[in-house]
């Protein structure tokens, strides 16, 4: 009850962070007041106008509501997920449940014989989770969401409003900076190394004033970028005021060892999706986050698609217990290694340290696209990718085979035209 929980902080945003904290926790349940204003105010020392601006900022995110005379409380329905609410109401043993608005479990197909009380992540895959992640931070929350790009949108939306300013890598994933502009948020370019972003390049984003950063750990697209842990170490220290996003969409299928960045700081994500290790119709991912983060991405996500689906979390158990990635990722790097090799013979620059695609710089984009395509080969042109770093084009080097190897790389190194020397970025 309210009574019990003490609110507590001498800014709107702490005053605003405390009642969130109360929510999530359970101690303020749906429906429970919140003191007046000008008495909350006394109690904290702060002026009134303090406390009124942190019930706005509640209110704007959904999570209060107020009612004049009938004063403010928290709603029956927020955004966040209270780690000991329940999807119904909470009905004693003891009475004959007609409120319950589910189907009969008895008239459903056996295999999904599961009602909306029952629905959520799946303990079994979250535990197996934790196991694998294990070097993330002992507090970590987890939970599961529909695949990396549903991940980060809605880590986004719980955090940023439109015109905040978030790092990105240059060149990138094109999905996420599509994403940003659908959020109406502003990329900020870091330039990305063999090893990641570059530490000038995330500490110039910073002193942009960047809100969030997001960042690919392993196979990163479109560079094959991995971070190590000498870059993850420099990093950290640099994120530590800012929400991080980290995107683990290769896993395990890499072939080289996890250094996350994410965890430093207050706020913070690390996304473990399935779709390239076992199967792009796997819309399933793991998020790992400070509880703060998962708390609002569940609370969002209860209030639209409700959660993903038990049995397709099952199907990803199973998989995850019974499939060896290891042998993909090293027939990916046997592929991805040979053209990289090859190119260097003929005096080419070309970047894949891990994951099925390849970066090569060239000087002019659409003659080396049009070049390759007359030539019988497809390649995605940079600009998909990049912001301010020089043209490339993007190899995806998944079902190369070594009889078409050396073939690829005379017409790549007929438009290339880059010096071994050649920087990835600026």
């Amino acid at each position: 009850m309210t009574a019990h929980y003490r609110i507590e902080g001498g800014t709107a945003t702490a005053i605003a962070g405390s009642v969130e904290k109360g929510v999530r926790g359970g101690d303020l349940p749906p429906g429970a007041p919140l003191p007046p204003v000008r008495v909350l105010a006394e109690r904290l020392g702060v002026a009134p106008a303090t406390v009124s601006a942190a019930y706005s900022q509640l209110q704007r995110r959904g999570i209060i509501a107020t009612a004049g005379r009938n004063g403010t409380r928290v709603r029956s329905t927020t955004p966040i997920a209270a780690l000991r609410s329940v999807r119904n109401l909470n009905v004693p043993g003891s009475l004959r449940n007609l409120a319950a608005g589910e189907p009969d479990p008895a008239l459903l197909p056996e295999q999904s014989r599961l009602v909306y009380s029952h629905a959520g992540p799946l303990p079994e895959l979250l535990a197996h989770a934790r196991a694998q992640l294990a070097v993330l931070p002992p507090a970590a929350a987890f939970t599961v969401i529909n695949g990396a790009l549903d991940a980060m949108d809605r880590i986004l939306q719980a955090h940023l409003r439109p015109g905040d300013r978030v790092g990105v890598e240059d060149p990138g994933w094109a999905g996420c900076l599509d994403l940003l502009a659908l959020q109406g948020l502003v990329p900020v370019p870091m330039p990305v190394d063999d090893f990641g972003p570059t530490v000038e390049g995330v500490k110039a984003a910073v002193a942009k004033g960047v809100r969030a950063v997001i960042i690919t750990a392993r196979a990163q697209n479109p560079t094959g970028a991995a971070v190590d842990a000498k870059r993850a170490k420099a990093l950290r220290p640099l994120l530590k005021d800012v929400l991080v996003i980290e995107d683990d969409h290769a896993a395990e299928l890499s072939g080289v060892s996890l250094h996350p960045v994410a965890g430093s700081g207050p706020h913070w994500a690390f996304i473990r999706s399935a779709s390239k290790p076992y199967g792009p119709d796997l819309r399933c991912a793991v998020l790992a986050g400070d509880p703060e983060t998962v708390s609002r991405v569940e609370g969002r996500m209860r209030l639209t698609s409700g959660w993903v689906s038990t049995i397709l979390q099952r199907t990803l158990l199973n998989i995850f217990k019974t499939f060896d990635v290891v042998p993909a990722g090293k027939a990916y790097d046997q592929r991805r290694v040979a053209l990289i090799e090859a190119l260097a013979a003929r005096g080419v620059v070309a970047h894949g340290r891990t994951g099925i695609n390849v970066w090569v710089p060239v000087p002019d984009e659409t003659r080396a696209v049009t070049h390759l395509r007359d030539h019988g080969y497809a390649v995605a042109p940079g600009h998909m990718f990049r912001q301010a770093s020089p043209p490339g084009i993007r190899v995806t080097t998944a079902t190369l085979q070594p009889s078409e190897v050396d073939g690829l790389a005379d017409v790549i190194a007929e438009v290339a035209g880059v010096r071994l020397d050649a920087p990835l970025s600026r």
